[in-house]
């Protein structure tokens, strides 16, 4: 049996990021069309893709949560 090493996913692709945030994709689009949710686009014509690097989304979700409960984040 072969063992396999399971590496933690860098980044997520739209609707992978929707599911994990609990949201709709659709909402996610126009979050992250309107500069809300961090994103990085790579690729170039019909081959460019939207990622959201997991470490970002973990960020803003955070910056999010403070934000909600009236905390002030430096981070942020």
């Amino acid at each position: 049996m072969a063992t396999e090493s399971i590496q933690p996913r860098l980044a997520l692709r739209p609707r992978e990021a929707a599911k994990a945030l609990g949201i709709s994709p659709r909402l996610l689009w126009q979050l992250t069309h309107d500069g809300h949710v961090p994103c990085v686009r790579v690729g170039t014509g019909k081959r460019r893709t939207v990622l959201y690097p997991m470490s970002d989304l973990l960020a803003w979700l955070s910056c999010e949560a403070h934000a909600a409960k009236g905390v002030q984040n430096d981070a942020c």
